[in-house]
């Protein structure tokens, strides 16, 4: 099965311009995605997705692979549509460029053993709650799944409701996953629904028709960047764990 790992990594951005080129530790935030995502053995190429010109120059300038796409699209999964049209393979795998803590041992955990290609497949990654403030953080998603990993609902408020005990493990999204090309094509054909629109989560396209995404508890450590002030977390994040050590800045 040919495997391609995707880093969508979008230029404009009104909230924080030009992310994917923040400094971490001396390298671009995209360049510390990168790194990870290149340890995934099965993984026959990694490519990152991008429309900004910047970007691309900067990918170039470390070796990484690039996929020019266009600046209009929406979602990262409209992205990662554009590179399966323009990249052939079975499954593409998905690392959003906003999560440089997520390493390969974790990446790999969105990935089935058993697959057909040819059919309909999404997974996502997501891990627990370590903090309870987090999990009543609107910034923060909060997954609801079935006794077999499928997906039930996805909400920023706290869900479920505690109110029969508190005997409960909450869950958050964690930007990584996992799609077949038929996926892939029944998202971009797919028009967008009520619940969609209004939650602006695009994993709806799959949930509000019945179609299953499964998610897979990682139990890893996850530290979204989606502000500036995000980065000062993910630098002392890597200080105190092993990930400065294994690399050459």
């Amino acid at each position: 099965m040919r495997i391609v790992g995707v880093i969508p990594s979008r230029g404009g951005s009104t909230r924080f311009y030009n992310k994917p080129l923040a400094n971490i530790h001396g390298k671009p935030m995209v360049w510390w995605v990168y790194h990870h995502a290149k340890e995934v053995e099965c993984f026959e190429e990694v490519y990152i997705a991008t429309d900004s010109e910047e970007i691309k120059e900067v990918c170039e300038s470390f070796g990484a692979k690039v996929v020019m796409t266009s600046k209009d699209h929406d979602t990262a999964t409209d992205r990662l549509y554009e590179v399966s049209q323009q990249i052939d393979a079975d499954l593409y795998v998905m690392i959003n460029g906003d999560e440089p803590a997520i390493g390969a041992k974790d990446i790999v955990k969105c990935i089935p053993d058993n697959l057909n290609s040819e059919e309909f497949y999404v997974s996502n990654l997501m891990t627990d709650f370590t903090d309870p403030v987090e999990v009543i953080d609107t910034s923060n998603l909060k997954i609801v799944t079935n006794k077999d990993g499928i997906c039930l609902f996805i909400s920023r408020n706290p869900i479920p409701y505690p109110k029969g005990g508190m005997n409960y493990s909450y869950q958050k999204f964690v930007g990584v996953g996992a799609f077949t090309k038929n996926a892939l094509h029944y998202y971009h054909d797919t028009p967008r629904g009520p619940i969609e629109k209004i939650e602006e989560n695009d994993s709806f396209r799959f949930i509000e028709n019945r179609k299953d995404i499964y998610y897979i508890n990682a139990h890893c450590k996850t530290i979204s960047v989606d502000t500036p002030k995000d980065i000062e977390k993910v630098e002392q994040y890597m200080k105190q764990s092993s990930k400065l050590q294994t690399v050459t800045i």
